[in-house]
Formats: C-alpha cells, sequence, structure tokens
C-alpha cells in the first residue's frame, strides 16, 4: 500500500501544476487496468482487472459500468470470524483437548484462496480546472461475487472446514457501498492514464465473517472518443 500511495502522489504532483482549459471531453469513455484489493479484517490481498466504460451528460457528469476481478489467497483463523463461531470453535476445541484429541498449543488456520467480482453502475462527478490531469470523485454501490475454497493443512483443520463448507468452497454474493475517487493524466486528446482508489463496505460471507471494510486501486490506459462535450 505504501508503493500505491508514492505512485499516488507522484502522478499527482506532476500532473497539477498545469492549468488551462480543457478542450475536448469525449462522449464516451473505456478504462482497463491493473486493480489491487485489500481485506484487511481476513489478511487477503488479491489481484486482478478492472474495466471501465461510461458516457458523459455533461463535460462534469458522467454515468457508467464497473466491473473487477481478481485472486488472492489468505490464511483464516478463528479471531477473524464472527464471535457466535469463535465461542462455537472454542468449546469445541476445549472438549478435544481435555479429551487429549489436539496437540498442546495447536492453533488454527487454514490457508484459502479467494475469487472476488464486483459490479457497479453510478454516476461521477470530474474536475477539469487543469487542461492536463482531471479529478474526479463518485459513490459506490455495487455488488459482489465471491468464491472462497479452503485447503486445510491437518486432520483438524478437516473436520472444522467439513463443519463450515461441506461443499468444499463458500460462494457468496453481496452488496457494497462507499467511494472513490482519483485523476487521469491527460497524455494525448483521446488517451490518458487513470489513477484510482476506492474505500468501500461489505457484509461478505456474514455467516462466517463480520461486516469489513475494503480498499481498492488501480491504474491504467483510459480512452475517450465522440462528440465534444465542451462544445
Amino acid at each position: 500500500m505504501r508503493a500505491i500511495l508514492i505512485v499516488f502522489s507522484l502522478f499527482l504532483s506532476l500532473a497539477l501544476p498545469v492549468y488551462g482549459q480543457q478542450t475536448y471531453v469525449g462522449r464516451y469513455d473505456a478504462y482497463g487496468g491493473f486493480m489491487d484489493l485489500n481485506t484487511p479484517l481476513i489478511n487477503l490481498n488479491e489481484q486482478g482487472f478492472n474495466l471501465q466504460t461510461g458516457v458523459r451528460f455533461a463535460k462534469w457528469l458522467s454515468g457508467g459500468f464497473d466491473y473487477t476481478i481478481g485472486n488472492g489467497t489468505t490464511s483464516l483463523t478463528p479471531t477473524m470470524l464472527i464471535p457466535s463461531l469463535q465461542q462455537s470453535l472454542g468449546a469445541q476445541f476445549g472438549q478435544m483437548a481435555a479429551a487429549g484429541l489436539i496437540p498442546p498449543g495447536y492453533k488454527l488456520s487454514v490457508r484459502t484462496s479467494t475469487r472476488t467480482e464486483n459490479y457497479a453502475v453510478g454516476p461521477q462527478v470530474s474536475y477539469r480546472h487543469f487542461s492536463a490531469v482531471t479529478l474526479f470523485v463518485r459513490p459506490d454501490l455495487g455488488a459482489l461475487h465471491v468464491v472462497a475454497t479452503p485447503h486445510p493443512g491437518d486432520p483438524i483443520a478437516d473436520e472444522v472446514i467439513a463443519q463450515l463448507t461441506p461443499s468444499g468452497k463458500k460462494t457468496d454474493w453481496t452488496y457494497y457501498f462507499g467511494f472513490g475517487g482519483g485523476f487521469e493524466v491527460n497524455i494525448a486528446r483521446h488517451f490518458a492514464i487513470r489513477v484510482q482508489a476506492d474505500f468501500v463496505h461489505d457484509n461478505m460471507m456474514s455467516d462466517l465473517l463480520p461486516g469489513h471494510n475494503e480498499v481498492r486501486f488501480s491504474i491504467g490506459p483510459g480512452l475517450q472518443w465522440g462528440r465534444n462535450m465542451v462544445e
């Protein structure tokens, strides 16, 4: 995340000093770039691809579609789970320890691979006071699809996972909300480099995990074309 912030600040510091009116703002735009999604609650980092398309209603207002897909791996522990599951597992492990069925000092940790997709539509407001850079902000409201596949590494973890995910994987749909923004460095009339970040809250897998926050960073090329919205 520190490297991401450095890149973000560098682009912004290079672009902001250039003033002047933007002479071309295309009716349509499209973007595709690298995506990094962080879920601090479960120490999960996913990397993948972000696609965005939009149509402008005015030079400062547009609406569009946002799609992201990413893959990652984390290790889940009982402390990451909702309180009721923590209590249930604690009681179960206490009974097993008393019966001598688990080794002293055993700590449950299950490596889990994930695939996350999100879909969103909504408005975006842009500020075009600078000729070389466009600033923008947006609300975030969309749907999140997650597939998590646990890979237990010992018989005790096997038994716990069999109770929590009998099918061998966990799939969930949920909604998220938050806000985002960023900037575009205008390289040419139809081409720019977009740098953006989003902060959202969701209740992914609410039967296992408490509500939590996610941070998405994305960078890549953007294109614009069509009728000039400045005219």
